[in-house]
């Protein structure tokens, strides 16, 4: 199936001493695609891969956004419903999350009105429309991995009980037309090395002259934003064919790995000393919320159904993300060639 659709368009053509008018091919994306939270880490990358791949894409933030992205509170009921009226997308892809933990523990409230309450307002609002909602593995406990679908959830914080309790409001306003898409820790293109858990370790990694501890107790598997962004893609482009692509799907990378082991992986990855970094086995008191020990998701359905795809190799896909932030950009040509 084509990805554009075909209209003519009259253009004026200017030669030295000649003016005509001729009809001239226009190729428009006839797929429509809406991105909440396309300002963040992976709102950015969602949108990109929609806009890349001939889908007519509209994204939209609030805080942050930009001339580029359409501010819209998704808390206001009436907001949402002009932006839906209006664009007419075929499908929606809810990245807007407050997803730190700790935030989420702090203030409840704002987090709470984000990641259930705003859901609630696009699963109603959206009606046929595939609407595709970004969730996390810390939906799960962490005491029996690998997690399938039909395992049942049990969030040791807040911030997976308020993504879940967004998934049943998803599941339970929109259930002929709904997918959840849970992912683990993210980390991609950023705007600044605090965006994602993964890329703040990059200061640490730099310092070299002084040892710091790093946290080498709980299991994570760091997952590039342009992987996930191909597989809603994916999951998008397969909906709009078959109307039974409907529930709960998992995605993550393979490698799996400590915060420790992602920092030294980062400074291998970038020819830099680790040997400053120290393991920390034992979580300190009071180090915030509580984080699953080890929450694999468990994403044979997706492969089985071809939707997946291969993630990249973290030290490769770590250079892409993080080498904007190298003091000598000639590093660049050296690591690569």
């Amino acid at each position: 199936m084509s990805n554009v659709i075909r209209d003519k368009a009259l253009n004026i053509h200017f030669k030295p001493g000649h003016v005509e008018v001729v009809q001239d091919d226009v190729y428009t994306p006839y797929r429509r695609v809406l991105v909440t939270g396309a300002t963040g880490l992976l709102g950015r990358a969602v949108y990109k891969e929609f806009k890349n791949n001939d889908w007519d894409s509209l994204g939209c933030g609030y805080n942050r956004a930009r001339p580029c992205f359409l501010k819209c509170n998704l808390l206001d009921e009436d907001a949402v419903r002009g932006v839906i009226q209006g664009f007419q997308p075929h499908v929606i892809v809810h990245c807007a999350a407050e997803r730190r933990p700790d935030v989420v523990e702090r203030h409840t409230e704002a987090a709470m009105n984000l990641n259930v309450h705003a859901c609630t307002t696009l699963a109603k609002e959206a009606g046929s429309i595939f609407l595709l909602y970004i969730s996390t593995d810390y939906v799960f406990d962490g005491r029996n991995p690998p997690y399938g679908e039909n395992d049942a959830p049990n969030p040791l914080n807040l911030y997976g009980k308020s993504k879940l309790e967004g998934e049943r409001e998803i599941l339970r306003h929109c259930p002929a037309g709904a997918a959840i898409l849970r992912v683990p820790i993210l980390f991609g293109e950023v705007e600044k090395v605090e965006e994602s858990a993964v890329t703040v370790l990059w200061d640490r990694v730099q310092e070299g002259a002084e040892s710091c501890t790093i946290e080498h107790c709980q299991q994570r598997f760091p997952t590039f934003t342009k992987d996930v962004a191909r597989v809603c893609r994916n999951m998008a482009e397969r909906a709009l064919q078959d109307p039974s692509l409907r529930g709960i799907f998992h995605y993550s990378a393979k490698e799996q790995m400590t915060k420790y082991e992602i920092a030294c992986a980062i400074a291998d990855a970038f020819n830099l000393p680790s040997s400053h970094l120290i393991p920390m086995t034992e979580q300190p008191a009071g180090a915030g919320a509580q984080r699953p020990q080890n929450a694999q998701l468990d994403c044979s359905r997706l492969e089985l159904l071809g939707l997946s795809v291969e993630s990249a190799p973290f030290k490769t896909a770590i250079r892409d993300s993080l080498w904007p932030f190298q003091h000598d950009k000639r590093w660049r040509q050296t690591v690569f060639h």
